[in-house]
């Protein structure tokens, strides 16, 4: 729970008494919180598996939809120390553009089935081998691919969303309102030599990111 919501619950009388001290305690000792709060990133926990790696398979990548590999390196702020041990985690929307959901999905039902994570290593690299997102049925919002970053120690916060430097709906008007939070989210699509998708993108922790330090 975010501090607005914390505060709107308490306005309703949801949180009790004793957790409300408690709270309130805490929200006072963690001081600002990084990246200005995010709605739904904490659904980054749920069904995180307990070992993370520097890549990640994620469902769909064998089911015969375009496939797509979403690699890149993560730096530091100084934009060239390589960052180890961040936790990147991505969701998207499925072919026709919905977040659609696994039989029996339990954890992170909002996010759909199309999620996942890594872990950086000592390079900083990560790579997701997983679909193309659709744009939303009926909508001008160009097809992308939500990230959040969890660092050590800081609180996990949404950076700008990957979208793709062809797609049509992608228009001057909405890259000039970009925040470029983490670095530019527009990528540029190239097919390998096996004709699969693959875009870059580098990230920079703390970039345009409120009350970072």
């Amino acid at each position: 729970m975010n501090r607005q919501k914390f505060i709107m619950a308490l306005a309703l009388g949801v949180v009790p008494a004793l957790a409300l001290a408690k709270r309130v305690f805490n929200l006072v000792a963690q001081g600002p919180v990084v990246g200005g709060g995010c709605d739904g990133c904490e659904l980054i926990y749920e069904g995180m598996p307990g070992k993370l790696s520097n890549a990640a398979y994620m469902p769909g990548w064998k089911t015969g939809e375009q496939k797509l590999i979403v690699q890149g390196t993560v730096y530091r702020k100084d934009k060239h120390t390589v960052a180890p041990n961040v936790i990147v985690y991505i969701y998207h929307t499925d072919s026709k553009g919905y977040y659609s959901q696994l039989a029996g999905q339990m954890d992170g039902k909002r996010h759909g089935r199309l999620r996942g994570w890594i872990k950086t290593g000592c390079d900083g690299k990560y790579t997701f081998y997983t679909t193309m997102p659709a744009a939303y049925p009926e909508r001008n919002n160009p097809a992308h691919i939500h990230p959040i970053i969890k660092e050590p120690g800081i609180n996990e916060y949404y950076i700008d969303e990957y979208r793709f430097d062809n797609d049509p709906l992608l228009t001057s008007a909405l890259r000039s309102k970009a925040e470029n939070r983490g670095g530019n989210g527009v990528v540029k699509l190239r097919k390998n030599a096996a004709g699969i998708l693959v875009c870059k993108r580098d990230i920079i922790l703390g970039q345009n990111i409120p009350n970072y330090a």
